[in-house]
């Protein structure tokens, strides 16, 4: 007997097929399902109303539904959300819903997705890089911690705003799952899905090479490059791996790529107490700012056991930001949230891994 098959997993083209050719149904078909799936969060094939009787028993016997499930939520006192989610073979990702209000005064929330268990790049300052890499994630495993979490917020609180914006900041390297990155794209702006829009979502990368251009091509999403360090020297201390292409490289990469009349790229700094912060370092970025069309977010690193960097200090940071804004770059500090639940990446799953392993010694 044929192996079932996870629909969430499938594009729009795939479930067209599978719908076609292996249920044998109508094409039209495969978007009703779509619907259900993508636009109402739906989990189950026999709350499909407008599908026929015969169809939802062909549906259970050849396909199923799978989204990760909930292991652990934990709650910051700033309204920040953190979820552990436990994939279909086992292995733990987390996914963040952070809230803020909009200029028209009205409440929306951001998630932060995930798109690789564990990450490669092994960079020094990172939670997850402790963690190594274990695999790619599906589309159905990407999506599918947006799905997990708007039944979260329906079930806990209907009233909660919807999640608005989408950020590809969470576990792992987006443009190292680059062809599951783009599936999950190309499914968020879906009309009959998600329907979100590009200037709703922000694909952000520490710099890699292939599947760069080509992401911005696709205008399907807004690019975020985790820059962290003006020159290649401190790149290659802080982000090794992803020093191996050249600072001046991915620069010259950065100018040529495919931006709207209106768009600009971020540039995400993590700042490092006495590490990243000193006026050396202001003028390295400021030359690398006048480059390109980009904002910069400064991101004060958050304090963290073993780790051997530290917070910089509030003098310091706002010393920093001042400089660059005297030359014109537009440098915005970002308040970190959730830091009363370690809502850094990795963490959660790390200290959730390390009670698992206490409670299996006590045990013994």
């Amino acid at each position: 007997m044929d192996a079932k098959i996870n629909l969430n997993s499938l594009s729009y083209p795939e479930l067209e097929n599978f719908v076609t050719n292996e249920l044998h149904l109508s094409k039209y078909r495969a978007g009703q399902i779509w619907n259900w799936i993508w636009a109402k969060n739906c989990t189950d094939f026999d709350a499909m109303s407008d599908m026929s009787k015969d169809a939802r028993q062909l549906l259970h016997e050849k396909a199923y539904l799978f989204r990760p499930v909930i292991e652990k939520v934990s709650k910051s006192k700033d309204g920040t959300a953190k979820f552990l989610l436990r994939l279909e073979d086992g292995e733990l990702i987390e996914t963040v819903l952070i809230p803020s209000v909009a200029k028209d005064g009205k409440g929306r929330v951001t998630q932060c997705l995930s798109t690789q268990v564990g990450c490669a790049m092994a960079c020094t300052f990172c939670s997850t890089g402790k963690l190594g890499f274990k695999r790619n994630m599906t589309m159905g495993e990407i999506l599918g911690q947006v799905q997990a979490a708007r039944a979260f917020i329906e079930d806990t609180n209907p009233a909660h705003p919807l999640i608005r914006n989408l950020v590809f900041m969470g576990m792992g390297e987006p443009l190292l799952n680059f062809d599951n990155l783009m599936k999950s794209l190309e499914t968020l702006h879906h009309n009959k899905g998600l329907a979100f829009s590009a200037r709703r979502i922000t694909v952000s990368t520490c710099g890699i090479q292939k599947g760069l251009k080509e992401l911005g091509e696709s205008n399907l999403a807004y690019l975020a490059v985790s820059l962290h360090a003006p020159t290649q020297e401190k790149r290659a201390m802080l982000m090794p791996k992803a020093a191996k292409w050249q600072l001046q490289d991915l620069l010259s990469a950065l100018e040529s790529y495919t931006l709207g009349t209106r768009e600009c790229m971020t540039l995400e700094y993590l700042v490092l107490g006495g590490v990243n912060d000193t006026p050396e370092d202001a003028k390295e970025l400021i030359k690398i700012c006048s480059r390109l069309k980009a904002k910069l977010n400064l991101i004060p690193y958050n304090d963290t056991p073993g780790s051997p960097y530290k917070a910089p200090t509030p003098e310091n940071l706002l010393r920093f930001e001042k400089a660059l804004w005297a030359k014109n770059v537009t440098a915005i500090i970002r308040k970190s949230k959730g830091q009363d639940i370690e809502a850094a990446c990795g963490q959660l799953r790390a200290e959730y891994e390390l009670g698992k392993q206490t409670e299996d010694c006590q045990s013994k």
